[in-house]
């Protein structure tokens, strides 16, 4: 699996979001995060900033947003915690999740217990993003 940077979808990046545990790409409509080997992903120690930070440029409650998570890297979520973002009045239009190994198929029927719908599953970066762009109307699916 690749990392934005290594496609031709990185030219689309309107902001690129840099932080010692992983990377977050913000594009119209939607968000690319990339976390890295290793991370025990939770709310109040990763998400929770990059909550914020997206927040505060497209001047969002995510309720418009598609979060694709591009796991090219083998890491752990504290599903628990997606309760502390709802809580925290955040929402998400949809939740994407690019995966191929087995533990990624695991993990996320874990984090589906506790995420407010239905999360999607892609084997391909590009199929999620074409997705999350016609869900957004940007693209005419023929």
């Amino acid at each position: 699996m690749k990392s934005i940077k290594e496609t031709n979808l990185y030219q689309e990046v309107l902001k690129e979001l840099n932080y010692s545990y992983g990377n977050v790409f913000i594009f119209n409509g939607y968000v690319v995060s990339e976390i890295n080997e290793g991370i025990i992903f939770t709310w109040d120690a990763h998400a929770k900033r990059i909550t914020k930070d997206i927040s505060c440029f497209l001047g969002t409650d995510g309720s418009d947003l598609i979060y694709i998570s591009n796991r090219i890297n083998p890491y752990s979520i504290q599903a628990l915690d997606w309760l502390k973002y709802f809580k925290s009045s955040y929402s998400l239009e949809g939740y994407y999740v690019v995966g191929q190994e087995k533990s990624s198929v695991i993990n996320t029927m874990f984090e589906n217990l506790f995420f407010n719908s239905k999360i999607r599953r892609f084997t391909s970066l590009y199929e999620a993003i074409d997705a999350a762009k016609v869900c957004k109307g940007l693209l005419v699916k023929e």
